[in-house]
């Protein structure tokens, strides 16, 4: 499924499928089967090359002291932020994570949190992005940097 998907959303053209039909969403989010992605709960809302946006629920995602867990923020913005640069990158290569950093601004106890991830450069090499997640009330939990090394797939072993 992954190469169908990957094939349909490189290269837009204006015959392009719309990558936030409700469908192709669908898809993205049942790539997550098995994934940690999946294990985390996180949910795609809109995806393109230039903007991801996905959300997360809070519970279960916490550490000792109830609160959202910060690795829980970064596997979230490296999550979007990769899904990004893979669309961008096209179907015959892939986006691998070179760096991230995360900034913390404030604790969340419920409900979800929503990561946007808008393209800062997008390069033939590198896809960087911008990451900033916010709580229900739409205040900024954690502010994020990812860059993706973007190299040829690797080939399929026979």
């Amino acid at each position: 499924m992954t190469d169908n998907i990957t094939a349909r959303t490189s290269g837009m053209t204006p015959d392009s499928p719309d990558l936030n039909d409700p469908a192709v969403l669908e898809q993205f989010n049942q790539m997550n089967k098995g994934s940690l992605p999946e294990r985390m709960g996180i949910e795609y809302l809109e995806i393109s090359p230039q903007r991801v946006v996905a959300r997360m629920p809070v519970e279960g995602n916490t550490q000792p002291y109830g609160l959202l867990h910060g690795g829980a923020s970064v596997v979230l913005a490296e999550t979007v932020g990769s899904v990004g640069a893979a669309l961008h990158a096209g179907p015959d290569r892939a986006a691998v994570g070179l760096d991230i950093n995360a900034t913390h601004h404030r604790g969340v106890r419920s409900g979800y949190v929503t990561a946007t991830a808008d393209a800062l450069s997008l390069g033939r090499t590198l896809a960087s992005y911008d990451v900033t997640i916010t709580d229900d009330e739409g205040r900024r939990v954690c502010t994020s940097r990812i860059t993706c090394l973007l190299r040829d797939a690797p080939t399929k072993a026979s």
